[in-house]
């Protein structure tokens, strides 16, 4: 079967500009925070290295901005961030364990 404009590749992903990166990060660093502080985690698709590298800067300005230390791991298709030890805190999300990331 043949496809019109090799459209079978459509699916293909366009990186992001520097400006939208900048932008992305900012614009997702309140989200991350709230929800930090609601629930002690944010679970994000993270399927490229280039959004994996967004959400880490991202995990790196909620911990700046929060003043608490935030750690991000990711498995190749979910990234998590959640608050990392404090040696001067308890924090719930610690406390609980870390979750599965197939939840």
């Amino acid at each position: 079967m043949t496809h019109p404009l090799d459209t079978r590749y459509a699916h293909q992903r366009t990186p992001l500009s520097a400006e939208e990166k900048v932008r992305a990060e900012a614009g997702f660093v309140p989200l991350v925070a709230q929800h930090l502080a609601d629930s002690g985690r944010f679970r994000v698709s993270a399927d490229t290295p280039e959004l994996v590298e967004l959400f880490q800067g991202v995990a790196r300005r909620v911990g700046e901005m929060l003043g608490r230390p935030v750690v991000s791991y990711a498995n190749g298709r979910y990234m998590v961030i959640t608050f990392g030890p404090d040696a001067g805190q308890d924090s719930g999300a610690i406390e609980r364990g870390p979750r599965s990331l197939g939840e």
